[in-house]
């Protein structure tokens, strides 16, 4: 069955065997992300060759996602590992502070005390602690604790409404960018950016570092500070995407707004030509158990029926029990709610005004197969462009997308209802959409008869030049 909602799954601990990575592989997993706020460069090169291994071995490309770790607001560690705060009591965090007590706790961001005033709202551990600020003397924060309970080393801290100054790449950060060059990823999620420049920033360390490898990744924005909202469109406009991660963003804006700012920022990196990835806590109760909640269920749905090009996996498939079930399952979900999914195509286009051919040609193919009945869209391309339009729109037609380029397939594994398939493109047009068609029919896609939607670039081979729109049946001489 064809999917188009493609899933982002984390390796860890669970999952870095030769072993279970070619399982959910097979499952139908389509990107891999390497979380580099955990283990070190070489673990991070150790997983990305298991990576590429199991992929030749699976026979499809399979991209890789390296987010980053971002600023560290977070408190330090205890002398006893954690404290039990109660409602009502004073509670101290110290800049200076060098391990924590009962009293008092230090902090790994230093400059947190310039960054709060008297009323100010701590929210601690992903909200479960929260703490009123009564005042700030030098380096310490004097608060008030509203909602207590257990709190241990090293857990994060939110401003609730955002409004904290920590750049959004660390040192840290820098260097973890040329790790993730060495290793080729695909893609590089930037966490904690509060405007187009912080992206900007990111995506020129990344092009130098990968400059040496031939590498030049595509740059994920990920959605996690009140103040990135209202700044929304400028980080769209400086991505290549987004990610909605609804973790801290839920911690600084509340619960209750994050599902209609998740429908907002989809929408808006469609209409944006840009991809969207849905994150965090997605199938949480599979960590330990080998089904999901009816909730979860409802949650990944409702992503799909979004628009969102991707779900994504966590902990569930860095250090659950059941990685691969886990990916069986949510690939099964996401073919259940796109089969209910209402095609508003004629509805897209209209005021719709193109100015590129190449674009042009794209949304001719989308229209025509979708007006036509056919059974693909077979498109040749070298970046990927075009199939990154069509896919911003949704017509039940599944897209194919061959490149001759590793990278733009691998790219597009992200790409919504878009299946990337590697052709050694030939510069005969002719020859190569055979080839293309007999790709299709090979891999079970499309049978003799059937209507197939090609879109080639004549010359051929060079990237943005699609210029033409041919309609075939299976089998009739090319």
């Amino acid at each position: 069955m064809h999917r188009a909602t493609k899933i982002v799954a984390t390796i860890g601990p669970a999952s870095s065997t030769p072993d279970v990575l070619l399982k959910m592989i097979h499952a139908g997993l389509d990107v891999v992300r390497l979380n580099f706020s955990h283990g070190t460069a070489d673990d991070h090169r150790q997983r990305a060759e298991t990576v590429r291994e199991c992929a030749r071995q699976a026979g499809r490309e399979v991209a890789i996602m390296a987010d980053l770790q971002g600023p560290k607001i977070r408190v330090g560690k205890f002398e006893n590992g954690k404290t039990t705060l109660e409602p009502g009591q004073p509670f101290i965090l110290d800049a200076e502070c060098e391990l924590g007590n009962d009293e008092r706790v230090g902090l790994d961001y230093k400059d947190l005390p310039r960054d709060l005033k008297p009323g100010d709202v701590l929210l601690l551990n992903d909200g479960l602690i929260v703490l009123d600020v009564a005042r700030v003397i030098g380096s310490e924060i004097h608060t008030i604790v509203k909602v207590g309970g257990d709190l241990s080393n090293n857990k994060g801290i939110n401003r609730q409404g955002g409004g904290l100054t920590a750049p959004a790449l660390t040192a840290k950060d820098m260097e973890d960018i040329r790790t993730a060059m060495s290793l080729a990823v695909d893609f590089v999620a930037v966490s904690f950016p509060k405007n187009a420049t912080d992206m900007e920033m990111a995506r020129q360390l990344a092009n130098i570092a990968g400059a040496p490898y031939g590498v030049k990744p595509k740059m994920i924005a990920k959605i996690e500070r009140a103040e990135a909202i209202p700044a929304l469109q400028e980080i769209l406009d400086s991505s290549d995407g987004i990610m909605v991660a609804r973790g801290d963003l839920a911690v600084e804006v509340g619960n209750a707004a994050v599902p209609a700012l998740q429908k907002r920022m989809i929408r808006m990196a469609r209409e944006s030509n840009k991809l969207v990835i849905t994150a965090t806590q997605m199938m949480e109760s599979m960590i330990h158990a080998p089904v999901p909640t009816r909730a979860e269920v409802s949650d990944v749905a409702n992503a799909v029926l979004d628009g969102t090009d991707a779900v994504m996996l966590s902990a569930e498939s860095a250090a659950g029990k059941y990685p691969v079930q886990t990916i069986e399952t949510m690939a099964a979900i996401c073919v259940e709610a796109e089969k209910s999914e209402h095609s508003e195509l004629d509805k897209d286009f209209l005021d719709r005004t193109f100015t590129r051919i190449d674009q042009s040609i794209a949304m001719g193919a989308l229209f025509t197969a979708y007006h036509l009945g056919a059974k693909a869209i077979v498109a040749l391309t070298e970046s990927g462009s075009t199939a990154l339009w069509m896919s911003r729109h949704w017509t039940h037609v599944p897209i194919f997308a061959l490149t001759p380029r590793v990278g733009s397939e691998r790219a597009m594994s992200l790409y919504r209802n878009v299946t990337p398939l590697h052709l050694d493109t030939s510069s005969d047009r002719d020859t190569a959409l055979q080839q293309a068609i007999e790709v299709v029919v090979s891999k079970g896609y499309a049978a003799r008869g059937d209507m197939v939607v090609l879109t080639v670039g004549e010359p051929m081979g060079q990237p943005g030049g699609t210029n033409t729109l041919k309609i075939v049946r299976v089998g009739d001489v090319l």
